[in-house]
């Protein structure tokens, strides 16, 4: 049986913001029994405006489960953290919350976990886990910060990239319809948008307006509940809003209303983590929903043009928000099989 300890990990040194910080994260433990003669474990980085719980709870839709609980069944331990400004880790100024403090307070972080576990203090009577394959995945805008991440930190021994393009990532919108247009900003996230005038032309009594509501094609497939639906893009739209209460939206654990502004602004600029793709020197998966913010899924692997192996996997029957799909197992099946492979190519070396 999986067992799940809560932890809140002080990362106020490595976040470097001159106040204390903190990460949360729930460790999701395996029956020892089940680990194998590799022993993977899993971080995982969820989307913006979704906690911790995107992985560990069991989320409405047509099929059941929780991600985290499902690899645990199988032998991983699976560690679900919540970004640091996002989700009940601590908060900050969301304009200081940049790509290098994520990366380093997430460090820190598993780093901490890690160490735990080898010195087998996480849970009294857990066996010590040594030197264990160390896999990230990261959906979404957690995508973006796995890749940088492990670009500048070297964190994982194979990383797995969910429904985020290193190339370009754009929301996808039912044929025929209004493309949406989004503001592509500079890497740092300041200043006026770099494409300001198609933006302006799109979000100023244009096409944009009757296009925004089509992200709900995009992002659920057609066997998800409408109300499960409604409700995600309730939550979307209060989020923009900075958490603005709406009577009609139901709280749930896995949403949060705060996303790294800097982080936020860029993750739909195309080549936002382009450098940082390029070098990464493990194995990558890049796996999606047929219906996604990847633009290109087949020339996604170029990206990655330092790694020995990438992976590519468009799941069927699934939107953008994947573990509230119907096939959410089968996304999860292909994930299971990428970590285990990274985990031979690590005791290979």
């Amino acid at each position: 049986m999986a067992r799940e300890i809560e932890l809140r990990v002080d990362v106020t040194d490595a976040a470097g913001l001159g106040e204390p910080a903190h990460i949360t994260a729930t460790v999701v433990l395996p029956d020892p029994g089940l680990i194998g003669e590799r022993t993977v474990v899993c971080f995982a980085k969820p989307g913006g405006s979704y906690s911790r719980g995107y992985y560990t709870c069991d989320l409405p839709g047509p099929a059941s489960g929780a991600q985290a609980a499902w690899h645990a069944a199988r032998g991983w331990i699976f560690v679900a953290l919540d970004t640091l400004g996002s989700g009940a880790s601590s908060c900050h100024d969301s304009e200081a919350l940049d790509f290098a403090t994520l990366g380093r307070a997430a460090m820190a972080a598993e780093q901490d976990i890690l160490l735990r576990l080898a010195n087998g203090v996480l849970e009294s009577g857990y066996p010590p886990v040594h030197q264990p394959a160390v896999i990230g995945i990261g959906q979404s805008l957690g995508g973006s910060l796995v890749i940088h991440q492990q670009a500048h930190h070297r964190s994982y021994d194979g990383v797995a990239i969910l429904g985020f393009s290193a190339v370009h990532s754009h929301p996808a919108t039912p044929p025929g319809g209004a493309p949406i247009v989004v503001a592509w900003y500079a890497r740092d996230g300041s200043g006026d948008p770099v494409n300001a005038p198609a933006f302006a032309e799109a979000t100023t009594d244009g096409p944009q307006d009757g296009a925004w509501p089509a992200l709900a094609w995009g992002f659920h497939y057609d066997d998800v509940p409408h109300d499960v639906v409604e409700q995600d893009m309730l939550h979307y739209e209060a989020t923009a809003h900075s958490g603005e209460h709406n009577s009609q939206l139901k709280i749930e654990p896995w949403m949060s209303f705060t996303t790294p502004a800097p982080v936020g602004r860029v993750t739909l600029t195309p080549g936002a983590v382009a450098t940082e793709a390029a070098a990464i020197a493990v194995p990558v998966l890049c796996a999606m929903g047929e219906r996604d913010l990847v633009v290109d899924p087949p020339g996604e692997p170029r990206a990655f043009r330092s790694a020995p192996s990438v992976d590519l996997f468009v799941c069927p029957k699934l939107g953008h928000m994947h573990n509230f799909g119907g096939t959410r197992a089968l996304f999860w099946e292909r994930i299971h099989l990428f970590g285990e492979w990274s985990a031979a190519m690590k005791a290979a070396r």
